[in-house]
């Protein structure tokens, strides 16, 4: 999701976004979002681009999950979407394999944004402009600022996000894009470096200020 001031939220501040977001906000979830065996490694299209068919989404949720993807993580100059890494592919993949209570909580959240989407701008959320789906995430991408009315939505929204940063970063295109180097022997290990520090408590200064 962008920030308010329309600049991409960086990817790395994400991660840490995620897990600032209260327990006291969020509905009962399923366990930790371990990849299950069958989705395991790269995203399904990346594995065979072009090839999906899609498991449990219905043609109009399938086109929603790909806008909110690429609204909470789009195309940068590091690398593409979330919608390019196949990340909607994991998501339907992973609702597939557990369905129950965290597929309800997905399909109710995507009703919820199309009742308001059509209240307010006559469109579902996937038919409106980018300025007017931005206007209705804004309302429940930041827990501190969220209307108690909206809390429910709130909830959907971290779960989602949850499912889109797990879909990406365990795709080829997020790997690249951590970077993760791997395991590297070395003589002897010194520490973070200190110019790397000092740029994560730079993003945990400004995160705190705008949650």
């Amino acid at each position: 999701m962008k920030k308010e001031t329309d600049r991409p939220l960086k990817r790395r501040d994400m991660l840490k976004a995620m897990t600032a977001v209260p327990a006291a906000a969020l509905v009962p979830l399923a366990p930790a979002l371990a990849i299950p065996e069958k989705a395991n490694a790269a995203p399904i299209a990346e594995q065979a681009a072009g090839a999906y068919q899609r498991k449990i989404l219905s043609e109009h949720e399938w086109k929603t999950i790909q806008v909110l993807s690429d609204q909470i993580i789009p195309a940068d100059e590091r690398s593409g979407s979330a919608t390019q890494a196949g990340v909607p592919e994991f998501i339907d993949d992973w609702l597939d394999f557990k369905r129950g209570t965290l597929l309800d909580q997905i399909r109710g959240g995507m009703t919820w944004l199309d009742l308001e989407c059509n209240r307010l701008f006559q469109h579902d959320f996937a038919d409106c402009s980018e300025a007017q789906q931005k206007q209705i995430l804004d309302r429940i991408a930041y827990p501190k600022k969220a209307a108690p009315e909206d809390a429910n939505a709130v909830a959907f929204f971290n779960h989602l996000r949850d499912l889109v940063a797990s879909g990406f970063f365990s795709s080829k295109t997020g790997v690249e894009d951590l970077p993760y180097l791997g395991n590297k022997m070395v003589a002897d290990w010194e520490g973070c470096p200190a110019e790397v520090n000092a740029r994560i408590e730079e993003n945990e200064k400004k995160l705190d200020v705008e949650l």
